[in-house]
């Protein structure tokens, strides 16, 4: 099951060379962001992994700005903010997309995806508005659900196939064994013309086998293989050998 190339809705990215900011500027300064040149994406899955403070999250936020998402996330009609925090960075990338535009849409985001379950309450109770938002998200409340049972209600019931979505930590509130039904998800969404591009720290969320791994590292980011991330080793050293692993971290 291959996505076609034509059908890929973002297909690389680049740095705008002319009139960039200082390079010791935030988020200019970011290793990534500073080495980055060109960015091949996989037509149906590209991660971004690495260590806190690598610039996963910041170059997936200016990705998604780019192609025209909220900064706090939703769909691509979601209008609001709550904080302005995101860097300027998307003003100084080039995103080169595919033929083909995506019909569906979803930037989810951790950290900000309360914002964007209070948006869908408040839209929802506005006059005039028509058939309630909330149903394209299994009917129930975002807020009377876990933080868990919301981001996977969403996930199972919103996104629609033929798409492009944008994930920034979709682990954060998963069990392993959700994060595993999710995989699965992903699967029947690739399968329907859909793209994914996923920041994660979740060995589990990386296994997805038609995909590319970037691992963001202080001397840049590069293409890797499961195995070979920081956070698969360390996991795989953590069950292999716990007690030993344990010994050394919490000796006094």
């Amino acid at each position: 099951m291959k996505l076609h190339q034509s059908n890929q809705y973002v297909k690389r990215i680049a740095l705008k060379q002319e009139q960039l900011p200082s390079m010791s500027k935030y988020p200019f300064s970011l290793p990534a962001v500073k080495n980055l040149q060109e960015l091949h994406f996989h037509p149906q899955v590209t991660y971004f992994v690495g260590d806190n403070g690598m610039g996963k999250s910041t170059l997936l936020e200016a990705i998604a700005i780019s192609v025209g998402f909220n900064p706090e996330g939703g769909t691509f009609n979601f209008n609001f903010s709550t904080y302005h925090s995101h860097s300027e960075l998307e003003q100084h990338l080039r995103v080169i997309r595919g033929v083909q535009k995506p019909k569906d849409g979803f930037f989810l985001r951790a950290e900000t995806f309360y914002n964007v379950a209070t948006h869908i309450e408040e839209l929802d109770q506005e006059p005039g508005t028509g058939s309630r938002i909330i149903d394209q998200y299994g009917g129930t409340s975002l807020h009377e659900q876990s933080h868990g049972e919301s981001f996977f209600a969403a996930f199972t019931n919103r996104f629609r196939g033929n798409g492009l979505y944008i994930l920034d930590e979709p682990e954060a509130a998963l069990s392993p064994l959700r994060q595993l039904s999710m995989l699965a998800r992903i699967h029947d969404l690739a399968g329907q013309s859909s793209q994914f591009i996923i920041a994660t720290h979740s060995p589990i969320m990386m296994a997805y086998p038609d995909s590319i791994i970037y691992e963001f590292t202080k001397d840049g980011l590069q293409e890797t293989k499961l195995e070979n991330t920081g956070h698969y080793s360390i996991m795989k050293q953590f069950f292999d050998d716990k007690e030993r692993l344990l010994y050394h971290l919490l000796q006094n």
